[in-house]
């Protein structure tokens, strides 16, 4: 049996905790200071809080209102944009504040309840328009592109990108700048001739020997310097582009 002296002991801390409590219900209650743009809070934990229930995002949208996150302050100021990152809170599949914030950054163990960002959190047809957060590059590569970016970014960083040049082999010696074939920076379209052995005429004159009429598609037929073809080639060997091959 309990002696009755540890019992008495037990009830003593107890009210003391109960005490200090009432007393000063920040230092006892509180997990550390707020973040400065919250300091106004720092006595007035139920701006947050609910008794036995913790925080919940409907306290934050009060004072937050989800379609002004990012674009001004609860004050109504604008933000400016070349500090803060584009709104995006809008986007969300889920308001839920808590899975990225907290406003008590220490202790530690408070801060490491907050996780990273992450594109899942994004509704699915916000996740497939990386425009609707991100600038589009301005480089002449990524304007003559026009394609997802999902084809060569990632969503855990822009870089590396993996980059696949599908249409035709940049193995060896092919694997130039990419102004050789796209001239002018025009990704949509490109040349051949930009190498010292493709002169226009002289290839020309080597296709014209075999019948050959349209050359302006180089990758047709030719897919790298391996001396693999594509499917033009088969149509060649049937009379398919060569002259008089209707006839």
């Amino acid at each position: 049996m309990t002696p009755r002296w540890i019992l008495i002991g037990i009830l003593g801390v107890l009210a003391a905790v109960v005490a200090l409590a009432f007393a000063d219900p920040h230092r006892m209650v509180s997990p550390g200071d707020l973040r400065p743009a919250h300091a106004s809070l720092q006595q007035d934990c139920f701006a947050c809080h609910t008794p036995f229930a913790g925080v919940s995002s409907e306290k934050c949208v009060g004072c937050h209102a989800i379609a002004d996150i990012g674009r001004v302050t609860t004050k109504g100021a604008p933000l400016d944009r070349r500090s803060h990152m584009p709104p995006f809170h809008q986007l969300l599949a889920r308001q839920d504040c808590m899975a990225c914030h907290t406003d008590h950054p220490r202790p530690r163990l408070t801060r490491n309840l907050a996780q990273p960002f992450d594109h899942a959190m994004l509704a699915a047809d916000a996740r497939a328009r990386c425009s609707a957060c991100h600038q589009p590059p301005a480089d002449a590569l990524h304007r003559g592109a026009d394609l997802p970016c999902a084809q060569c970014h990632g969503v855990k960083a822009w870089k590396p990108a993996a980059f696949e040049h599908t249409q035709f082999s940049l193995a060896s010696p092919h694997d130039t700048a990419c102004a050789t074939c796209h001239v002018g920076g025009n990704y949509k379209a490109y040349t051949c001739y930009g190498c010292h052995e493709h002169q226009k005429g002289r290839i020309e004159a080597e296709h014209r020997e075999h019948g050959i009429r349209d050359i302006d598609n180089c990758v047709r037929c030719h897919r790298g310097a391996d001396g693999e073809h594509g499917e033009g080639r088969e149509g060649t060997e049937r009379g398919e582009g060569r002259e008089g091959g209707d006839d």
